[in-house]
């Protein structure tokens, strides 16, 4: 794939659910080895696109493309490392069987999957919890475990649906370290956001709201464009209103 190739791109992207229009012709790029952030409020249509991007869901209207392939296409899914917004883990299981499950589904075998399954664990912090059941870890650790999952098989485009929720502060600074240095080892991070912060540490923003696609650049081109000191002056300027 030549650089300036695309990972994913979404062409006039449309969904609805029975009449109701959730997502509007949003088009958009995701570039090699960058991480670009969907910012937008609770309810602007963040997860249904997210979900549309990675072929977990159909479009309505317009395509999607994954590395070239349209979307949906079973045989992407080991490109993708996803963390949904609700954690998909087994909780009666310990960490380590969730994590050996998902490591066999990407038939990860032998030494590597041993070794790569603690150093996801000590990225996340969680390498002393690696035998605990998940039903006894709280939710920020559950969050924790489910960024583990999605790092796991290493793949070319990680897919983060609020990653950081719940997880504390310091925490979160050496999770984002992480996530640039896969950035500068060429892995492609898409996430969404609702939180200020975060989305300034996003190589380009793609603001959101009512299922629209406001505005797409730099966070810096965005603030600059809109006049503005701030990513959250930008929002409400692009159209955002309050949220």
């Amino acid at each position: 794939m030549s650089h300036n190739e695309s990972v994913i791109q979404a062409t006039h992207v449309g969904k609805r659910f029975g009449k109701k229009m959730v997502l509007n012709d949003i088009s958009l790029e995701v570039r090699p080895a960058e991480t670009f952030g969907l910012l937008g409020p609770s309810g602007s249509g963040k997860t249904t696109l997210v979900k549309l991007l990675t072929g977990i869901d159909t479009v309505s209207s317009g395509e999607v493309r994954i590395f070239g392939t349209v979307m949906p296409k079973l045989s992407m899914l080991r490109q993708i490392g996803y963390m949904a917004q609700s954690d998909a883990l087994y909780t009666e299981l310990s960490a380590l069987e969730n994590l050996e499950f998902f490591a066999a589904l990407y038939g990860m075998k032998g030494p590597r999957r041993k070794i790569r399954i603690r150093e996801v664990m000590e990225i996340v912090a969680l390498g002393d919890d690696l035998h605990n059941r998940v039903d006894q870890y709280s939710g920020g650790m559950k969050r924790r475990l489910s960024l583990a999952i999605a790092l796991l098989h290493e793949p070319p485009l990680l897919v983060l649906d609020e990653p950081t929720v719940g997880i504390d502060p310091l925490l979160r600074q050496s999770i984002w370290s992480e996530l640039k240095a896969l950035n500068a080892k060429g892995t492609t991070i898409l996430m969404t956001t609702h939180v200020m912060d975060e989305a300034e540490k996003c190589d380009r923003l793609g603001m959101i709201r009512n299922g629209a696609l406001l505005a797409a650049d730099t966070p810096s081109a965005l603030i600059s464009q809109a006049g503005k000191q701030t990513i959250e002056e930008a929002f409400i300027y692009y159209g955002g209103g309050e949220s």
